[in-house]
């Protein structure tokens, strides 16, 4: 058996209302000064009141950056850092979805470490621990919450970068079903394709290992059983706590594994037309997959029989009927094609040879149980529409 290392936050609190002992953790710390990172709505919907009345239990009075009003910009991290200079934050509290939490880690070690962003796009360049990071998540989805990455666009040149260190994972996850009542049919559906996303290229990628194959299954199954019925039924906390479970776990699976082709092709799309992630992720799944089975049948089976499909007998049927399986759930939860969103062919056409490039620098494609050609590549972008 191959060596392997497991990385997660020290502390992960799981369960409704979870959320309001974030000041006992931040006093753990011994904060004096903590910087909430958020996002416009969740600024102006409530959800911050219990988390500050727990930070004033603690006696801990706060700043906050709310700014985050999109995927996450190198001009969000410069705001967001000037914010924690000004008020001399000395620990940072990340509410709301992978964008706020991405931002959060990239403003943590930039406090402690020197240069600019694009300084430490690509792996293990952070070399001086961050301030520490509370995670608070509101959407089940990007498992941001747990993982060693982010991923923060470079504006002036329409690159997402994808930044990678154990440096950056937050301190303390606290993980609230609760919090995740008031999200979008839409935004459930986007951020729980994203999470069945991270669960397959975990499961699938070339680096995964006993200890991820146990956090994606299981993530899989969650994720398939419990993400239509949030998605019908928004304020079933039951199925909500099981979609939210499972997104933690696909972000520990991929964290400890990694992601592979879909990720990497998704990236592009979202620094070129501006695509959500989760809704790149799905529209790119199904065509992938279809090209990554014969890189790995057996995997593919386990993942089918996940999702609760019979064993046909065969590697190969049992597989395609897990990816049949995959595409019927994106349509069920009806999330847009990439046509839908605009991305024609058209406007495809000029930048699908630099959008593949960018694919395969990421080294995501390189995890992919089938290895892709840029030549591959770029007909999968063109299928996916």
């Amino acid at each position: 058996m191959n060596s392997f290392v497991v990385r997660a936050p020290s502390t992960i609190h799981f369960g409704q209302n979870v959320a309001t002992k974030v000041g006992e953790e931040a006093k753990r710390f011994g904060a004096k000064r903590p910087l909430l990172v958020t996002d416009p709505f969740i600024n102006s919907s409530g959800v911050l009141e219990p988390i500050v009345a727990s930070l004033k239990a603690a006696s801990l009075t706060s700043a906050i950056y709310y700014g985050v009003d999109k995927e996450p910009t190198m001009e969000h991290v410069e705001e967001c850092l000037k914010t924690q200079i000004d008020e001399k934050c000395d620990l940072l509290i990340a509410v709301g979805g992978g964008s706020p939490i991405d931002v959060a880690k990239a403003v943590s070690f930039l406090a402690t470490n020197k240069g600019v962003i694009q300084d430490y796009m690509g792996i293990d360049k952070v070399t001086i621990d961050a301030l520490p990071l509370i995670a608070v998540p509101t959407t089940a989805g990007t498992g941001s919450e747990v993982t060693a990455t982010t991923i923060i666009t470079d504006t002036s040149k329409n690159v997402k970068m994808l930044i990678i260190s154990p440096r950056i994972i937050p301190k303390v996850a606290l993980v609230d079903p609760m919090l995740t009542l008031g999200m979008p049919k839409a935004l459930t559906a986007a951020t729980g394709l994203d999470a069945f996303t991270h669960a397959i290229e975990a499961y699938v990628s070339r680096k995964a290992h006993p200890i991820s194959d146990l956090f994606a299954i299981s993530a899989v199954k969650l994720l398939s059983e419990n993400l239509p019925l949030a998605w019908r039924e928004p304020g079933n906390i039951e199925a909500r706590s099981k979609t939210l479970l499972g997104a933690l776990e696909a972000g520990l699976a991929f964290s400890n594994s990694s992601v592979a082709l879909v990720h990497g092709m998704s990236r592009p799309v979202g620094a070129m037309f501006h695509v959500a992630h989760g809704v790149s992720n799905a529209a790119l799944l199904g065509e992938v997959m279809d090209f990554s089975l014969s890189g790995n049948f057996p995997r593919y089976k386990d993942l089918a029989m996940a999702m609760g499909l019979a064993d046909l007998g065969d590697d190969i049927k049992t597989a395609k009927s897990g990816c049949q399986k995959v595409r019927q759930l994106i349509k069920e939860l009806e999330v847009p094609s990439l046509s839908a969103l605009g991305v024609t062919a058209e406007k495809l056409g000029p930048v699908v040879s630099k959008m593949a490039d960018d694919a395969l620098a990421s080294g995501s494609p390189a995890n992919n149980p089938r290895l892709a050609t840029k030549e591959e590549i770029i007909a999968l972008y063109q299928a996916s529409l």
